[in-house]
């Protein structure tokens, strides 16, 4: 999960009183799905296995070819229904095997641990260096203005680690990651650094997308680490002059053809009807890519299998989709919108992106679907995830919200998302067994009452 696409009210809407009056015939199906995912654990089994045997899958790389290949067996290995490749042409930035950084004040010279930002152009071959002004808002480097010039420009606005929900927090704070280099350039700075998007104080910069336009000259940019960051501002509060380097080799190639996959369970009655269920197939090329989104593809693989294994045949086709090119450049969400399918119909679209955590509910993108689903909350609570809250959805299926399809989020306890994300913590390890098998109940649950009701569509 990386654009400001995301849908962040999932994190922090309000919640809203929940009905649990209506008789349900779904009441016992929590409990199968439930109990079926925990006892094979085929959720972790599987994300193991992509992130141990593939790894990051940055868009456009080999890895991420070998995990759209993966993909596709497995969904075909399951029974999946009218499995195949949709193709789509992709970004292809690549880190390059340099990202150094170091720092000098007061006569000492040391390390930073940094990491080049996704789109970002190289530094000069033998690096560059210039000493570093510190801003945290917009305003301020506006009316620091020509000061800049020569220099490097250090983002350091903190993610608000007093807001409940750290997707808020993200919120708040990740533009200056994707605009950092851009506003920097305005004013003549060489190059731009970026505070690491997470609340954690630790040494691991974590990485994301920044963008250019072609009327500003290009930058190179850079995340630091939180821990360094924090000493670069008390070194600069204490009055010091500091001098930053960076020495990086990355690079942007030519668009190369991807694919999402996609696999159905095709509905009895009426198959023209599609619950579009996914999660994005690529991540960034540090850690394993488990939370940012193998997670979500595992939980939606995972949800048309047990819906499989358990011999339920939903009226409406349930449809699987793992989306390429979330994390810088949403061309597989855009494609998959885009692309003509006479006579069918999309009645509800569910993403997983908010990483392998509990699932706690759901986020319903519009009031109207939210009155409708919320009467089958109680069904949810044998999984813990009966909350559901106004405001939703996903990036990868944003622009079928913008089409009018109702869209849902899958809200799960993040409270731990950002010490991962888009960092080399993001591996396997970091995943609970369990909780994976909770969230792939969740996912199966709320597509299969949607094909089965419909929405009243």
């Amino acid at each position: 999960m990386n654009r400001v696409l995301i849908p962040l009210l999932l994190f922090f809407t309000v919640l809203e009183p929940l009905s649990a009056t209506e008789p349900s015939r779904y009441d016992t199906l929590a409990y199968r799905l439930a109990t079926k995912a925990l006892s094979e654990n085929t959720s972790y089994l599987l994300l193991h296995e992509l992130c141990t045997t593939i790894g990051p899958r940055l868009s456009g790389s080999p890895e991420a070819a070998k995990a759209v290949d993966w993909t596709k067996k497995k969904m075909e290995a399951y029974g999946f229904q009218n499995v195949r490749l949709e193709p789509v042409m992709v970004p292809h930035w690549r880190r390059g095997t340099i990202e150094e950084g170091w720092y000098r004040a007061n006569g000492k010279k040391a390390k930073l641990s940094i990491a080049a930002l996704g789109g970002s152009i190289s530094t000069p071959k033998k690096g560059l260096s210039a000493e570093i002004i510190e801003v945290r808002s917009w305003d301020e480097l506006k009316r620091i203005g020509q000061d800049a010039k020569g220099k490097i420009v250090f983002f350091n606005r903190p993610m608000d680690r007093s807001l409940l929900h750290p997707g808020q927090a993200y919120g708040q704070a990740v533009d200056q990651r994707g605009r950092g280099a851009i506003e920097a350039a305005k004013y003549g700075a060489v190059a731009a650094l970026v505070r690491s998007m997470t609340t954690q104080y630790d040494d691991t910069p974590h990485t994301g997308s920044m963008s250019y336009v072609d009327s500003i000259p290009k930058i190179p940019s850079a995340a630091v680490s939180t821990n360094d960051a924090n000493m670069l501002s008390a070194l600069l509060r204490d009055g010091a002059k500091v001098t930053v380097g960076l020495r990086l080799n990355c690079e942007t190639l030519p668009d190369v053809e991807s694919a999402n996959v996609i696999g159905e369970l095709v509905g009895t009655e009426h198959p023209s009807e599609v619950v579009v269920i996914g999660g994005h197939l690529d991540s960034w090329d540090k850690g394993h890519g488990a939370h940012d989104d193998g997670a979500g593809c595992i939980h939606t693989i995972e949800a048309v299998r047990l819906l499989k294994e358990l011999g339920l045949k939903p009226k409406r086709t349930i449809r699987a989709v793992m989306f390429m090119n979330e994390e810088n450049g949403l061309r597989g969400g855009i494609a998959y919108a885009g692309m003509n399918r006479p006579g069918e119909r999309h009645i509800a679209a569910i993403e997983s992106d908010a990483g392998g955590f509990m699932p706690r509910g759901f986020g319903v993108s519009d009031s109207a679907t939210f009155e409708k689903i919320v009467r089958f909350a109680r069904a949810f609570r044998p999984l813990g995830a009966e909350t559901f809250v106004r405001g939703g959805g996903g990036a990868d299926i944003s622009p079928l919200t913008r089409q009018g399809v109702p869209s849902f989020g899958l809200n799960v306890d993040g409270q731990r998302y950002f010490d991962y994300h888009h960092s080399a913590d993001d591996t396997i390890d970091k995943v609970s067994e369990r909780e994976m098998a909770f969230g792939s109940a969740a996912m199966a649950l709320l597509a299969y009452i949607i094909a089965e009701e419909g929405l009243g569509n």
